[in-house]
């Protein structure tokens, strides 16, 4: 089982200047390297391999002796790096590489030599560092990844490896549908919401300021260099909130439920809607989903995805009728069939509630009558007409997940 922890370093200034030497130098080989496969393919037909690339650097450490000082096993690190990026690229999983700048997040990554003495990391060519460890590190260290953000500040990723496995998926325990929005950013299948932090909207006019004052100033300039850093300040802050309480709310989550059942989200969709894009963007539906799905494996936990056409918001969860149309604007109605009073997003959890546990039963990832792609003209859902149980069926292995 793998298992990575993000901690800050706190090099000296000698040790700041050979970072920031070692960052240009895994740059320059990744350009270099992007460069010459590119060229090669167009030429030949054929690109080149990570042995084939790795095989160019001694006589590249000749011609140019500043290469030689940084860590051989960083460059190399860089190759893999490379080869990695275009098999993802090949199998269709990411876009085609792109030439790295000086400017923005700079990293590097040393696959073995590191250790660990009290506050203090040890890296090969760099020396010993102060890091600020929050737990103890525990199984076989892999790799550390060596990285510095828009406000200058370093940190250190350590992936370790460990024995043990993660725990036998259980279905036992509370089942919870959850219905992400933008006014309250999660509401749950229980009646429970929680509303949207609005960590951008909280820092828009203090990052506004920030940003006139920084268009004003001359390219090129020092002065320009620190309102830059600190216009990157403001946007680590707004991150660090919203990563904060993202984390805390799936951690709530997960502790007090052992199966979680959410809608599967076209957020790159969604954000096309350019009067929705920015509070959309704000919330971080992904990652806060994303985090649901690794601490329910990590808890032993099952983690459920609906398909995001399953029409959660227009059907009753009492007697499972249909209504044709629901506008976003219309955040309660009423069943024409049972007259059963609705709250929309609280419905809408409860229905997923409902779709996950039939999942789980019968055993499939498909909801209702499936399909990734929307038909042309729609499609009617088939619902089942019984009340759901409000406990999980007991099953041997995880069902689902995204």
């Amino acid at each position: 089982m793998y298992h990575s922890i993000k901690a800050r370093i706190y090099p000296t200034e000698k040790q700041t200047e050979k970072l920031s030497q070692f960052f240009g130098c895994a740059r320059w080989w990744w350009n270099y390297a992007l460069n010459q496969t590119t060229t090669t393919y167009a030429e030949t037909g054929k690109g080149l391999s990570r042995e084939g690339l790795n095989a160019l650097l001694p006589q590249l450490k000749k011609e140019l002796p500043w290469l030689g000082e940084c860590h051989s096993q960083i460059l190399q690190s860089v190759t893999l790096n490379l080869s990695k990026s275009f098999i993802n690229f090949f199998e269709k999983r990411a876009k085609f590489p792109n030439f790295k700048s000086k400017n923005g997040k700079q990293s590097i990554q040393y696959p073995q030599g590191t250790k660990f003495v009290d506050n203090l990391i040890y890296l090969p060519k760099l020396g010993w560092v102060k890091i600020k460890l929050c737990r103890s590190i525990e199984g076989q260290v892999k790799t550390v990844t060596i990285s510095k953000n828009t406000s200058d500040q370093y940190f250190a990723a350590i992936l370790t490896e460990q024995e043990r496995e993660y725990p036998i998926p259980s279905s036992q325990g509370n089942t919870l549908g959850i219905d992400l929005g933008i006014t309250d950013f999660c509401i749950t299948s229980t009646g429970s919401k929680y509303p949207n932090p609005r960590h951008l909207k909280k820092h828009f006019g203090n990052l506004k300021r920030k940003q006139r004052k920084l268009s004003r100033k001359e390219k090129g300039s020092n002065s320009r260099k620190r309102a830059r850093k600190l216009v990157a300040r403001i946007h680590q802050r707004i991150t660090n909130s919203r990563q904060d309480f993202l984390h805390k709310l799936s951690h709530k989550l997960v502790n007090e439920n052992q199966v979680i059942v959410v809608e599967d989200l076209a957020v790159k969709n969604m954000v096309k809607n350019h009067c929705l894009a920015k509070a959309i963007s704000d919330c971080g539906w992904s990652s806060f989903v994303e985090m649901l799905n690794y601490k329910c494996e990590r808890s032993g936990k099952i983690f459920v995805k609906v398909d995001r056409f399953f029409p959660s918001s227009k059907t009753c969860s009492n007697c499972y009728y249909r209504v044709s149309t629901l506008p976003l604007d219309v955040r309660n109605w009423t069943c024409l069939s049972c007259g059963t009073k609705h709250d929309r997003d609280i419905n809408a959890a409860a229905n997923l509630k409902a779709e996950g546990l039939r999942l789980l039963a019968l055993g499939t990832s498909a909801t209702a009558e499936g399909g990734e792609v929307r038909p042309t003209r729609g499609r009617k859902t088939s619902v089942r007409h019984s009340p759901a149980s409000s406990e999980a069926p007991t099953i041997p292995f995880a069902v689902g997940g995204g």
